[in-house]
């Protein structure tokens, strides 16, 4: 009896420790010398982040400044309250603290919003959080190698992503972010000793512990195996699918607890992601319930706009990252669909299937309620090879292990095709898939072919529209759209599609029709193809 009533007594002060402690988002109001860092974008951002957003037409703004650290001090210096984490793209931090210490913060002035994890106490009529409103300015050479992929055979040939390779894409001068639990033993493995030898770890960062050190302290080996799938290599029996790509480390997951800090962990590893010019993120995370029931999210939050790290991973893809993410592992339990960031259209997801191509039963699937197809595609996830963190090959399963496969030759191929955006390769890459034309919430556009994606574009590019005068101007456009067509050219159609490759609009053009408005286009980036029997150009279009 005596035990009974001590288990009693534990439960009851662990549900009062919830009950007492809680988490929230800060939103703040301002920020400092955002006109002077957007104009000096150098103070803010690297070199090379500076160049990836020039180069694919991505937008400066005032997200990309700073939280204000003298409100962020302030906070911390409130009483009960611990700041665990912040983001610049928000303008927020994540706090903990009971109740009324996270409410007393609205009598801080450049305090805007509070916006509690558990939803139920945002009905106690705490500010809500504002608008965001942007001011805009107007992961060695081995040329020709023929690579030994032994047990990791299958999973690279499934999309073809080894003849990138006997291409001599292989990641080289590409920059992935793994942001995962743990990478014990990367910096001593053999099978990371090429990627050492070469300098491509760039770069690592513990966001949960606030230090450097992601290989020591850790009970997780998960980001090992993840980063193995990329970045591993052991000779005549194991290569990964990015092998020659440079690699930033970050541990966003705090592995023994589940807590939606860790959400904010993520976006704030991101954020710096793309501040270092990293190129593509790969994610295998996923979030949909906590160890405080009142902080989990049901089916119906996997909107795509929900989950913190859902809006986060959809801002990450406005700046240019291509996000690759695992579906998640709940395909055969109650859940069975996707969870977040996987749920962001603006995010790449990646389910899973065996060694055949067949749909892996415990991969996550999509449904209605996300705003776009979901998963993307597929890559094998289940029996995939892994190596261990004492070099041992083995196999596991989980979306966690297709999503990195796939990221890697995601990863070389916008190597072929650095001219693309994030979002002009993930649509060729859905392009590409099995079944694009029959798209389904279990293997969404199916397995890709990345060979037929590099091969269609690099012909699409030297199309006889290279040898033909066709000038689509004014770029950047306000209104109306002109289009020159070649001497004689027959009907041209022409169509519109918005960064996520959906469809806007669609003409027919000729000599004499060659005008169209663009007054109804919101501003932003899309892409404008034309075709007709004789030729075929696809161009980028700025809308002011």
């Amino acid at each position: 009896m005596k035990k009974v009533l001590l288990l009693l007594v534990f439960c009851c002060f662990h549900y009062n420790l919830f009950a007492q402690i809680e988490d929230a988002w800060v939103y703040l109001a301002d920020k400092e010398n955002v006109a002077a860092s957007i104009a000096n974008p150098i103070s803010i951002l690297t070199q090379k982040a500076i160049d990836r957003k020039n180069a694919h037409g991505v937008v400066i703004d005032d997200r990309d400044v700073p939280v204000n650290e003298t409100y962020i001090t302030q906070l911390k210096n409130a009483t009960g309250i611990s700041v665990l984490a912040k983001s610049k793209w928000f303008n927020a931090v994540h706090v903990r603290g009971s109740q009324t210490e996270i409410e007393s913060l609205t009598s801080f002035t450049f305090v805007s919003a509070i916006d509690f994890a558990d939803k139920n106490l945002n009905a106690k009529g705490t500010k809500t959080k504002p608008k965001l409103n942007h001011t805009k300015l107007s992961k060695e050479e081995n040329n020709f190698t023929v690579f030994n992929y032994g047990d990791a055979t299958n999973q690279i040939e499934m999309f073809n992503g080894d003849k990138l390779h006997l291409a001599d894409y292989t990641g080289d001068g590409m920059t992935v972010a793994v942001l995962d639990s743990g990478f014990p033993n990367v910096d001593n493995m053999t099978s990371f000793q090429r990627l050492r030898n070469a300098g491509n770890i760039l770069g690592t960062y513990d966001f949960v512990n606030r230090d450097i050190d992601v290989y020591t302290g850790t009970s997780s080996s998960h980001g090992t195996w993840v980063l193995s799938d990329m970045a591993g290599y052991i000779e005549n029996n194991f290569v990964g699918t990015a092998p020659d790509a440079s690699y930033y480390l970050f541990i966003t997951e705090d592995a023994p607890n589940e807590n939606p800090v860790e959400e904010s962990y993520w976006v704030e590893a991101v954020e710096r992601a793309d501040s270092l010019g990293v190129d593509l993120v790969n994610t295998s995370l996923g979030y949909t319930s906590y160890d405080n029931p009142n902080y989990s999210y049901t089916q119906a939050d996997m909107d795509g706009n929900t989950a913190f790290i859902s809006k986060g991973a959809n801002i990450a893809f406005e700046k240019g990252l291509l996000l690759v993410t695992s579906a998640g592992n709940s395909g055969n339990t109650s859940w069975g669909i996707v969870s977040a960031p996987a749920d962001a259209s603006g995010a790449f997801t990646v389910g899973a299937v065996d060694l055949n191509g067949n749909y892996a039963s415990f991969s996550s699937r999509g449904n209605a309620t996300q705003p776009n197809q979901k998963p993307d595609v597929v890559a094998q996830g289940q029996a995939s090879y892994v190596i261990g963190t004492n070099d041992v090959i083995g196999t596991l399963n989980g979306t966690s292990f297709s999503s990195p496969i796939l990221a890697g030759g995601i990863t070389c191929l916008w190597q072929a095709l650095p001219e693309k955006t994030n979002a002009e390769i993930m649509q060729l890459v859905r392009e590409s898939g099995s079944q694009y034309t029959s798209p389904d919430y279990f293997l969404g556009y199916g397995i890709p072919n990345l060979e037929w994606a590099l091969n269609t574009t690099l012909a699409f590019n030297t199309d006889l529209a290279d040898n033909f005068d066709v000038q689509i101007y004014p770029n950047p456009v306000t209104d109306n759209l002109f289009i020159k067509l070649p001497v004689l050219a027959e009907k041209t159609n022409l169509k519109i599609y918005n960064i996520l490759g959906e469809e806007i609009n669609t003409y027919d053009i000729s000599e004499s029709i060659n005008e169209i408005s663009t007054v109804s286009l919101a501003q932003g980036l899309y892409i404008v193809k034309l075709a007709s029997k004789t030729f075929s150009k696809s161009v980028k279009l700025i809308k002011q």
